[in-house]
Parts: C-alpha cells; sequence; structure tokens
C-alpha cells in the first residue's frame, strides 16, 4: 500500500501518486495534508523550500474542490511567473485523473485576453502572480468572491518583493469564510501580519526550526580580498567540474556582467535576472535544465521557481540584503533528498554577517580555503582520467589505428600517457602555477589596521545611518556614483552620522574630484582622505574647502542632517575586459550547443 494512503486521499489522487512515483510523503506532506482534509482550517506552514510544499497544498485543495462546477473554488498566489507556472503544471499532474479539473495560471508577459477565456470557460483553481491577478480584478476579468481556499505560497519571497499591498487588495475581494492556507520557507513580521489580518486563528505547522535551512545542505565560506572575489569564483568552479549551480548576485547588473565575464572566460555560464525579456528567460532556464549551462548567475527576485533537483552547488557571490534571502538561496541545492553545498564568497567586512545568518538557519559554517592553483590542476588532471577512462570507445577510429601507432612506435607507454594529458593539463598548469594565494590572511574585525596597506586610500564621507545607509547601500551608492566596479569600494565602515571607505589609490583623484561641491537635494556631500594611522581626518585632502574641513562654520551634525539623496551626477559605468588566458578557454570546456557563447568578431 502507498504511503500516501495513510494521509486520507481519495483512489483518484492516489493514482496520480503512483504514476508520479511518488511513495513516501515528505515531513511537510505528513504534517499538513491530514489537517486540511480533516476540516476547513486556516494554516502557516513553514518549510524550507524544495520540502513539497504545492503537494502539501495541492492534494487536499483537489480532494475539496467539486470539478463538476465552473465556479472560481480555490486561488494559489505565487511570488514569480516561472514559479506560477510550475505550480500550475503540478497541479495538473495531481488532478490528472479529476474529471472536468481546469487549473488556469494567471501571469504577466503573456496575452490578458487568452487567460481571461480561460478563467471563462470555468477554472476551479486559479495560480497567479499578484500584479497579473490585481489587474485582472480590476478589469473584472475574473471572480474570486466565491473561493474556498486561498494559498500564499512562497509568503515571505512575495513580501520581500514588495506585494503586501497586492495581496492585501486581492485578498479583500475574497470571503470571509474561506480557508486560508499561508505556506513560507522564513517568518519575517510582514508574514506575522498578513497572518493576523486575514486568518483566524491559523494552525502552525513548522518542519525544522522557524527559518532554518535544509538539513541536506552544507554551509561553507571563503574569506578573500574585496577584489578577488571573481577570480575566487572561477577557481571553486575550477575545482568542481562537476559543478551545476546557481550563483546569486545582488543587482541585475552585477548579474549580467558575471555570467559575460565567465562566458568570456569559457564556462558554460548564463544570465537570469529581471531585465531579460520573458522570452530570453525561458530560453535560459530551459538550457539551464538540461545543463548545456552549467552556471546560472541570477538575482534572488529571477531565481524563484527555479525547481531543478541536480543543483549541486550555490554560491553566493555577494550576500544578499536581507538575511532571511538565505534561507531561500541555499534551498535551491539539497532537494528532493540529495545533499548541497551553499558557499558564500566574503570579505573581511562582511564576516559579520555570516554569524547573523547561523544564527537564522541553526547551523555553523565552516571556513574553507579558496583552492590553490596547483590543487586545481590535480583536480583537473584527476577528472580528466576518470572522463577519459569511462569514455565509450567509437570504433570508427580503427582503421586510422596503423597510421597512429607507427606514428607512435617509439613512444612508450608511460610518455604517450604523459603527452596525451599535458594537452590540457598544460593549460591549467600554466594558467595557475603563478597565480597568487587569494585566501585573505585575516579575518578579525572588519576595522582592520589601515595603516598596513599602502596601495589603497581611506576616505571619510559625511553621510551614515541615519541617512538610511547601511554598509551595503553606502558602497552601492559610491560604485553607481562614481562608475567604480563592486569590489573597488572596500571596508566600508558606516558609523551613525559619517562612514569610511577604501579604494586603490589608483581612484583617489577621481574619488575628491568627483565629491569637490558635489550635492544631494541641496546639502553637500563632502569626502575627504583620512590619516592612515591615525584615522584621523586630513582636513585638508579633499575637501571642497581650502582649509576647516567643514567650512563655512558649520558643524559636522549640521552638515549630516538631510537624508533620501538623488544623485546630481548619473552615467554609464564601462564594463571591463577579461583575461583570455583563462583556463578554460579551450573548446573543450565550451557548452556544447549553448547559444550563450559571444558571436566570433568579423575580420576587418
Amino acid at each position: 500500500m502507498n504511503a500516501f494512503h495513510k494521509l486520507g486521499l481519495e483512489d483518484h489522487l492516489i493514482q496520480a501518486v503512483t504514476d508520479l512515483g511518488f511513495e513516501t510523503p515528505s515531513e511537510v506532506q505528513e504534517k499538513t495534508i491530514p489537517l486540511l482534509l480533516k476540516e476547513d482550517i486556516d494554516l502557516v506552514a513553514l518549510a524550507q523550500t524544495g520540502t513539497g510544499k504545492t503537494a502539501a497544498f495541492g492534494f487536499p485543495m483537489l480532494q475539496k474542490i467539486d470539478t463538476k462546477s465552473r465556479t472560481t473554488q480555490g486561488l494559489i498566489l505565487s511570488p514569480t511567473r516561472e514559479l506560477c507556472l510550475q505550480i500550475t503544471n503540478e497541479m495538473k499532474l495531481y488532478g490528472k485523473h479529476c474529471k472536468g479539473l481546469n487549473v488556469t495560471a494567471i501571469y504577466g508577459g503573456a496575452s490578458i485576453t487568452d487567460q481571461a477565456k480561460q478563467v471563462k470557460r470555468g477554472a476551479q483553481i486559479i495560480v497567479a502572480t499578484p500584479g497579473r491577478m490585481k489587474d485582472m480584478i480590476s478589469r473584472r476579468l475574473v471572480d474570486i468572491s466565491k473561493i474556498e481556499y486561498a494559498v500564499l505560497d512562497e509568503a515571505d519571497e512575495m513580501l520581500n518583493m514588495g506585494f503586501f499591498e497586492d495581496i492585501t487588495e486581492i485578498l479583500s475581494y475574497t470571503p470571509e469564510e474561506k480557508s486560508t492556507w499561508l505556506f513560507s520557507a522564513t517568518m519575517p513580521k510582514e508574514v506575522s501580519l498578513i497572518a493576523k489580518k486575514f486568518m483566524a486563528n491559523p494552525t502552525e505547522v513548522t518542519v525544522g526550526h522557524k527559518n532554518m535551512g535544509s538539513e541536506n545542505v552544507s554551509h561553507e565560506y571563503f574569506l578573500v580580498g574585496a577584489r578577488d572575489r571573481y577570480q575566487a569564483l572561477k577557481r571553486l568552479a575550477d575545482v568542481n567540474p562537476e559543478i551545476f549551480s546557481v550563483i546569486f548576485c545582488r543587482t541585475k547588473r552585477d548579474t549580467q556582467k558575471v555570467a559575460e565575464q565567465l562566458i568570456e572566460d569559457g564556462y558554460s555560464a548564463g544570465a537570469l535576472h529581471g531585465d531579460l525579456s520573458q522570452n530570453q528567460r525561458d530560453v535560459v532556464m530551459k538550457s539551464f535544465r538540461v545543463k548545456q549551462i552549467q552556471m546560472l548567475v541570477a538575482t534572488d527576485v529571477a531565481a524563484r521557481g527555479i525547481d531543478v533537483d541536480d543543483i549541486t552547488h550555490v554560491i553566493n557571490y555577494q550576500l544578499p540584503d536581507e538575511i532571511e534571502t538565505y534561507t531561500h538561496r541555499s534551498g535551491r541545492t539539497g532537494r528532493a533528498g540529495k545533499s548541497g553545498i551553499s558557499m558564500v564568497i566574503v570579505s573581511r567586512s562582511e564576516v559579520r554577517k555570516i554569524k547573523s545568518i547561523e544564527k537564522i538557519i541553526k547551523k555553523e559554517f565552516t571556513k574553507k580555503e579558496v583552492p590553490s592553483g596547483m590543487e586545481i590542476c590535480e583536480v583537473q588532471l584527476k577528472a580528466l582520467a576518470n572522463k577519459i577512462h569511462d569514455t565509450e570507445i567509437n570504433h570508427e577510429i580503427d582503421p586510422y589505428l596503423n597510421d597512429i601507432n607507427n606514428l607512435f612506435k617509439d613512444v612508450s607507454k608511460d610518455e604517450l600517457i604523459k603527452k596525451f594529458f599535458s594537452v590540457e593539463f598544460t593549460r591549467f598548469f600554466n594558467y595557475y602555477r603563478k597565480t597568487k594565494d587569494l585566501n585573505s590572511p585575516n579575518e578579525g574585525n572588519h576595522v582592520q589596521d589601515y595603516g598596513k596597506e599602502d596601495n589603497s586610500t581611506r576616505f571619510f564621507i559625511n553621510i551614515g545611518n541615519k541617512d538610511g545607509y547601511d554598509w551595503m547601500k553606502l558602497k552601492d551608492f559610491l560604485r553607481d556614483t562614481l562608475q567604480l566596479s563592486q569590489d573597488d569600494v572596500y571596508k566600508v565602515d558606516v558609523k551613525d552620522s559619517f562612514a569610511f571607505f577604501n579604494t586603490d589609490n589608483t581612484h583617489k583623484s577621481k574619488v575628491l574630484e568627483f565629491f569637490k561641491d558635489f550635492k544631494q537635494d541641496g546639502r553637500f556631500i563632502n569626502v575627504e582622505i583620512t590619516e592612515k594611522k591615525s584615522r584621523e581626518r586630513n582636513r585638508g585632502g579633499g575637501s571642497r574647502r581650502s582649509s576647516g574641513g567643514y567650512g563655512s562654520g558649520r558643524s559636522r551634525n549640521e552638515r549630516s542632517k538631510n537624508s533620501g539623496f538623488r544623485s546630481e551626477r548619473k552615467g554609464r559605468r564601462g564594463e571591463s575586459g577579461v583575461s583570455s588566458k583563462s583556463p578554460r578557454r579551450s573548446s573543450d570546456f565550451k557548452p556544447k550547443g549553448s547559444t550563450f557563447s559571444r558571436p566570433r568578431k568579423s575580420r576587418r
């Protein structure tokens, strides 16, 4: 007997379970399905991404609705188009033996007229993204006034994406006596607010601990210099030849740039972010699912709905703004009972965030060393040997064996093996033999002895926490304003009404010149060079006034009052080039059949 029988599912649903090959329900399914089948209740279920939540609410909804009626009885809200389509497809599979079932997906990027026609035919269940659902309600193309079940899937992520008002408005069109089922990986205060506002004494089900990550995922961090982040990423890829990963960046621009750099260096990579058209997103995801893309570089929002069970690694190229978001990221791997690794690349100023994440996920990170060049060469050599050993022989080469044997008749077996492997190994060896150690020498506190680094300049700036900046937002502001790369600004230390940051000496003149007479919302933003040994500001260096660091009789406090700045200077930062000496430049390491390699330049 199938274990799902014990949960109380009817025979036609058990048949669908059997068809899908499910044998044992997951923990969240065991805890929620009997509850939801037994009575009409409000439910808050907290479970990590990838634990089978769709089936946990999908089967009870399918068993309770009336498929003979054309009235919309169930509404499922999800944060992204990809997740919306994924849930819709799964619901159709679960209900394949439910005669008359119509599950309709409503999402942006597709014809609203076509979606309205599908609803009009009689959709008992609607799966929707909040934005498109709100639009269709305002146009009176959908009626949810008689629904009996409302599901908020990935509720925390929907709220992180700014859908609070949309969800509130959508639910206001639903009847009060419905059952509301809220599923979330984390429980921030916004999710609690939704639960209090729209649910009556909800039953809470927690799988593991609140906000805790998957048990199948191990967590590692690599401490590197701020400017070595990309090189560290390449080494982590090279030391894992069979890597199949999602790489997370915080911004769309960084996502695109990192993906382009990886492609330029010969890795099978692709970008997934909000600036892509829907067709581009579909092409990227299709290539990723069939593993034409090994390294998918994505923003947090775009990665919602990635339902791929074989992801081996999640790499946090940059930590997220919200610590809770890390739970969602790491949940991309370690799915369907498989193990996975979540890696974080951090600079010294970010180490403290690791401790905060550990408290959230109830797990400790392991500090790992970025592999050396020779370690990578060894791994690649052994991987190549295994690949050759396991390769099926193509007997089409048999007619040419005599010529090949004659060519190598004076070469010993050992020498032949060395020659053969040197074809690939030499490229990695030449690339890595003189590369530096990327591991940051000191962890410690992020406030370092800046006097030890003679090639950098330490700056003071008169904005801080009171102006709405933390270290990450200030770093983004400086990078965008000065048109520098992410890692050109480092050692950012934000205080209440002022802050410090470092750049290389090569950028010193640019920084001082740019902030000379620089205003935002009518207020001067002052940047000055600090003395490295004493960490005191040099009151003449870099001030827009020749004497008195703050000038015109204005105190520091007076100059630190305003907040909410908008830059008066905007411009585009040019993309830096990538070295052509990457060990991956050989065609053997290019993705076969991928459409993401750059086109060759035409000859002039």
